[in-house]
């Protein structure tokens, strides 16, 4: 749902805020498209789909969200768990540790250790 001049508008899940206005706008929703992960929404990095602002998981189009969004699905990439247990330490965001590639992975449960499940965060970090 998107708030725009205190008025709910039931066509679209997710709103922002224009920058300098004070006023959300409704962005709009692309139905085809390649998740970007991480991308930046919030001043946040998201390596997963998120529902913030939205019943349902969503992702953006560009690294830096500017507004081109599609609903994610059963084959969008796994979510990383965090924390997670590498070793005899806890991470609570991707790590270069241990890839040998010196790039960005996270586990898809809590230990690693145990499970031995992991996805690279960004094939260019």
């Amino acid at each position: 749902f998107g708030l725009g001049d205190g008025v709910w508008d039931l066509w679209s899940p997710i709103f922002c805020v224009t920058p300098g206005e004070g006023r959300s706008r409704a962005q709009p929703h692309v139905d085809t498209g390649t998740c970007v992960f991480p991308f930046i929404y919030g001043d946040v990095i998201h390596y997963n789909c998120i529902s913030i602002h939205s019943d349902y998981a969503w992702c953006s189009l560009d690294r830096k969200f500017q507004g081109r969004w599609r609903y994610c699905t059963g084959q969008d990439p796994p979510k990383c768990t965090f924390p997670f247990l590498f070793g005899k330490k806890l991470f609570h965001k991707c790590t270069k540790e241990g890839y040998i590639l010196n790039r960005s992975w996270c586990s898809l449960t809590k230990n690693y250790n145990q499970d031995g499940k992991w996805k690279q965060c960004s094939p260019h970090k």
